[in-house]
């Protein structure tokens, strides 16, 4: 399946199967989940990353266990808008994984999407620095997630 716009990923997704977040970085993937109706984010787990293959494959049980029928994928974009070597190497994981999980996949801008969910894990949450080290990545998928979601309601009407 290729890499489609954010705008026709809604239209893609099979009724009743859910959206999967990603925020891959250079040692973990933070993956969150949407409900069945595509309206909420919720984080999932942080995967420390090892081989492709592998990691590959376990976000594969995780699509087929949660009944997933697409892909929002968080693009680290500078905050001039200009794509860097991070960008560079999300878009040739992206490719990767569509070689072993076919799914329709889009891409999303995540700019300020971990200093987002830090402040709110210090601030709101008030977890220790530790905590925030768990839970940091997952939260960082659910944010992106939950931002893609609203863009795909939005364009809906």
């Amino acid at each position: 399946m290729a890499i489609v716009d954010i705008r026709e990923l809604r239209a893609l997704v099979p009724r009743g199967r859910r959206i999967i977040g990603l925020d891959p970085g250079t040692k973990t993937v933070g993956v969150a989940v949407s409900d069945v109706s595509g309206r909420l984010a919720t984080p999932l787990e942080t995967l420390r990353r090892t081989k492709f293959r592998a990691d590959a494959l376990r976000l594969a049980h995780l699509i087929s266990e949660h009944e997933v029928g697409g892909m929002v994928i968080g693009l680290p974009i500078s905050m001039d808008g200009a794509e860097g070597p991070r960008c560079q190497s999300v878009r040739q994981f992206a490719e990767n994984l569509l070689e072993v999980i076919d799914l329709p996949t889009a891409f999303w801008d995540e700019r300020l999407s971990t200093a987002a969910v830090e402040r709110f894990l210090i601030g709101e949450a008030d977890m220790t620095r530790a905590r925030r080290a768990q839970v940091i990545d997952r939260a960082a998928a659910a944010y992106i997630l939950q931002g893609a979601l609203d863009r795909m309601g939005t364009a809906e009407r």
